[in-house]
């Protein structure tokens, strides 16, 4: 099992809204140096449009990025499909795999925030055809170098020739989905990866989502290990598992009691919390050993997983804080995940 990290680039740390952006993406590019040569096997910058996030151009943190490591590999998490053009997200991500020699990635998705659509003058009652139709786009380019293409939201393209082309053929682009049962089914009739971001509730209980995408995808005639599922959850290490809980309760209430407000959601709770770290909810927080059992009930649960990525900057820790996590999830969490799958599947 693969396992990365996610990060939307958070403009402030757990004391300070006033801190330099600037130094807040200097730290950013010294936490992916760091998972790097601890042998993580991802780094995802989110796509924000607020004053709460530094992540609006994500291609260019990762391609600093790309410059300062030699292994990981580099993704959007989620780049905002319905609010991008295709032909510029490629050729973004393109050109970051030939800057990383080979280690670019997309996720791709709706996103949960709606702040691009007026931003970039789009009716927000588009949003689903716009997903649609620059999925679309972006598969034909991928997939051919002149493209020939119409729809409705885009000029048509005639056979131009879209460029650079990536070192990787083809460039990997997973599908970022919520809980719709309809983002499983079209991930898995395309044949794409699957990441799934359960950030609450029990993780168990996306299972039917996760056979669903399965079996659309054999249908449509895809080989299984095209039917990659990842998990994208909230999630935090530290030397005991009540430090961890400690730590990440106050950035995180008020990162969800900020996003709750605009969206009507009762206020954080350190009990609703607490139970969501117990065994089967979708919080990752804990020691080193307890997190590593937790991710590996979660595969089992879910029919097997391939890449588990933690988001801990929605807690706004501080830098130190981080890069002590990640160290950790490097020596401790990500061997222990290897090991347990190198034994549970013997070689040929």
């Amino acid at each position: 099992m693969q396992v990365g990290i996610d990060s939307f680039a958070a403009a402030h740390d757990e004391s300070s809204r006033a801190i330099s952006p600037s130094d807040r993406l200097r730290n950013l590019i010294e936490e992916i140096e760091l998972a790097d040569q601890v042998g993580l096997d991802s780094f995802g910058i989110g796509e924000h449009h607020r004053a709460e996030f530094l992540d609006s151009a994500p291609a260019v943190i990762l391609g600093a990025a790309a410059a300062r490591t030699q292994r990981i590999r580099l993704t959007s998490a989620v780049a905002v499909l319905s609010a991008i053009d295709p032909v510029r997200l490629f050729q973004s991500f393109a050109t970051l795999d030939l800057l990383s020699q080979g280690r670019a990635e997309m996720v791709v998705g709706r996103g949960s925030f709606v702040e691009a659509f007026p931003l970039f003058g789009l009716r927000l009652e588009d949003y689903d055809a716009l997903f649609a139709e620059n999925l679309d786009l972006l598969l034909k380019i991928r997939e051919h170098e002149h493209v020939h293409w119409s729809g409705k939201h885009r000029a048509p393209l005639t056979g131009q020739g879209v460029y650079p082309r990536p070192v990787q053929n083809p460039l990997p682009i997973w599908l970022g989905v919520g809980g719709t049962p309809q983002s499983f089914a079209r991930a898995g009739l395309l044949g794409l990866p699957l990441m799934v971001a359960i950030i609450g509730g029990e993780t168990r209980r996306f299972r039917p989502l996760i056979d669903l995408y399965r079996e659309a995808g054999e249908r449509a005639g895809h080989p299984p290990d095209r039917l990659a599922v990842g998990v994208h959850s909230l999630g935090y290490v530290a030397a005991t598992t009540q430090t961890a809980a400690d730590e990440f309760f106050p950035g995180y209430a008020r990162a969800i009691g900020d996003i709750g407000k605009e969206r009507g959601w009762p206020p954080p709770t350190r009990a609703g919390f607490d139970a969501q770290r117990g065994p089967y909810g979708a919080l990752l927080i804990g020691d080193p050993d307890e997190v590593t059992e937790k991710i590996m009930r979660h595969s089992e649960a879910l029919g097997g997983i391939s890449r588990i990525t933690f988001q801990m900057n929605a807690a706004s820790l501080p830098h130190a804080k981080l890069m002590k996590a990640i160290e950790m999830l490097g020596t401790r969490v990500a061997p222990a995940l290897r090991n347990e799958a190198s034994v549970a599947t013997p070689a040929p």
